[in-house]
């Protein structure tokens, strides 16, 4: 009856597109819940405690691992069935790389579990079961995503909207959890900071979460408690792309997928080595700067200003190097008439999304210090080297998104099929008929050097050399005329193919080089060494608070940012 009058019957009772609209709803719900309860906490609410915020992320957490059970089990007695994937989502690096987040997100649970058992006296039992909970949740969803990353789900569609949908928002609270944590350690050592930099009209009151009782093993508690900020980076990454793989799965449930094979495309070092050089250079030198930067800040005013200008100094060269290289790539991208893969693709379309939309966390912070140093009335010396910094961030950032975007739209350059199997003939003195070297590789002169017989070059048909008769002279002026014609057209394509060669060759070298480079500006923000906290003047002009805010807003996404940017590129460097 519901046919007939037009509706449509797809998964039940609801439209897909209503059952899609249901759960994404659902999942914000549950995320501003969470960031409210994550908010309360913070600014010390009256009646919300950490063990509320704690009791709600356990509770997600254990929803989420009753689905994933649910999902495993569904899925191992429907073992024989033939899925439908999604070969663009969930590439093996990516998978490599959030198990290693997740191993060291595990050694933080430990470090959490130790810290609890420490101070058990005044903690809430929730601050121990939050570590174990979450130990399992990141072993089963690690998994998970390891072996359900690129199904494209067909049966259940609006109970597994709402499955991965909660898992996407779980993991984004817990990577609010961890970020407002690490926020707040960074918050106060900043202000201790300010005292040695000699901006003492800044009200400074430390917010501190300390437990209120005395630790029953003083080194332990002390290796826990530092040990568990310098953990953080990699848990905060772990649960972004932990949120990001189970949204593409998300948008692919009930999909149509195009059945065709995707070319596999494995990362080499070979033709690399000038990138990786220059890259391992930058990143060699940056963790050098990111340790003298800790150990040098707030020990004295001079010490301070000294490791702030060597800070400015260094980013500034390499974004320099960074703008440099992206505009390199965008020429050879000009100069190439190559079309665009336009095609649906969930994973790539949510890249594009995720590097412009995290980009603005850093433009944000490089308009507040462009404009903090326009406007403040005085000008400590090094607080002029922000200037470059910022206004490098921006053209860096602008420039590297124009790179990536039109890099993983490109379609992949084909080979000819008719080259591809192409195969030259011989027939050499005594021996029988054989097959020889690849026809690229002859005007390489392999063949030329492995066998002493010019080779035949045909279309078709088998050129044939006879040694044992006078009548040949004739065919063998011809074939030589032949050969000679082919030899010249075949100058052509191995002169056209080696310029394409020179050119991929320097775009996988620049994408090695920006992929290490973005790790490197990845190190100092996630370990310490922000200068927005540090510098001082934008504090002054836009006033303690308020500068602290939008900092504390846009840094998460700044970090965010490299790791992803560094994640792109390697996808560049395999396709290029």
């Amino acid at each position: 009856m519901e046919q007939a009058a037009g509706w449509p019957a797809v998964g039940g009772s609801y439209p897909q597109k209503n059952a899609e609209i249901l759960s994404s709803q659902y999942g914000i719900n549950l995320f501003l819940a969470g960031l409210l309860l994550t908010f309360a906490w913070a600014v010390h609410a009256v009646g919300i405690s950490k063990s509320h915020l704690l009791s709600y992320l356990i509770t997600l957490m254990l929803i989420q691992l009753l689905w994933m059970l649910w999902y495993l089990c569904r899925s191992c007695t429907q073992r024989r069935l033939i899925r439908d994937k999604d070969t663009h989502a969930g590439a093996r690096w990516l998978k490599c790389g959030i198990t290693l987040f997740a191993v060291i997100t595990l050694i933080l649970d430990s470090f959490k579990i130790g810290y609890y058992i420490d101070f058990s006296n005044c903690l809430s039992p929730t601050e121990g079961i939050f570590p174990v909970t979450h130990a399992v949740h990141t072993i089963l969803q690690v998994y998970f995503l390891w072996c359900h990353a690129k199904d494209v789900i067909q049966s259940f569609k609006t109970l597994e909207r709402f499955g991965v949908i909660h898992s996407v928002f779980t993991n984004l609270l817990l990577w609010t959890n961890g970020v407002l944590t690490e926020s707040k350690h960074q918050l106060n050592e900043h202000k201790e900071r300010l005292i040695t930099l000699g901006f003492g009209n800044i009200t400074i009151v430390l917010d501190d979460h300390a437990p209120q009782c005395n630790c029953t093993t003083t080194t332990l508690c002390s290796i826990f408690s530092q040990g568990i900020y310098y953990l953080y980076p990699f848990n905060i990454e772990y649960h972004i792309l932990a949120s990001t793989m189970l949204y593409v799965l998300w948008k692919n449930i009930g999909r149509k997928v195009e059945h065709h094979q995707q070319n596999k495309t494995p990362f080499k070092f070979h033709g690399i080595t000038v990138g990786m050089i220059f890259g391992l250079i930058v990143l060699t030198s940056t963790i050098a700067i990111v340790v003298v930067y800790l150990i040098q800040i707030g020990g004295s005013k001079i010490k301070s200003e000294l490791a702030l200008t060597m800070f400015y100094l260094h980013a500034i060269f390499v974004l320099a190097l960074m703008c440099t290289a992206g505009i390199v790539a965008l020429l050879i991208y000009r100069l190439e008439d190559r079309s665009l893969d336009n095609s649906k693709n969930p994973a790539r379309k949510l890249d594009a999304e995720l590097l412009v939309g995290t980009a603005a966390g850093s433009w944000l912070l490089s308009w507040g210090s462009i404009l903090a140093i326009i406007c403040a009335q005085g000008h400590p010396k090094y607080t002029w080297y922000n200037l470059p910094y910022s206004v490098l961030v921006i053209i860096e950032k602008y420039i590297q998104n124009l790179f990536i975007i039109e890099s993983i739209h490109r379609e992949q350059e084909k080979v000819n099929d008719d080259i591809k199997t192409l195969r030259i003939v011989t027939i050499s003195r005594g021996s029988t008929l054989s097959l020889s070297p690849l026809y690229k590789e002859i005007y390489n002169g392999r063949a030329a050097r492995d066998s002493g017989d010019v080779p035949c070059l045909f279309t078709g048909s088998i050129c044939e050399r006879e040694n044992d008769g006078a009548g040949v002279a004739k065919e063998e002026t011809s074939q030589d005329n032949s050969l000679v014609m082919h030899s010249a057209s075949d100058f052509s394509f191995y002169s056209k193919n080696s310029v394409t060669n020179n050119k991929r060759r320097i775009l996988k070298n620049i994408a090695a080089f920006l992929f290490l480079c973005n790790l490197s500006l990845w190190i100092p923000p996630a370990f310490g060494c922000r200068p927005e906290y540090d510098n001082g003047l934008e504090e002054i002009v836009f006033g303690f608070e308020p500068w602290i805010i939008v900092v504390n807003l846009a840094m998460p996404f700044s970090i965010f940012y490299r790791m992803h940017s560094a994640a792109s590129l390697f996808e560049v460097n395999c396709k290029t």
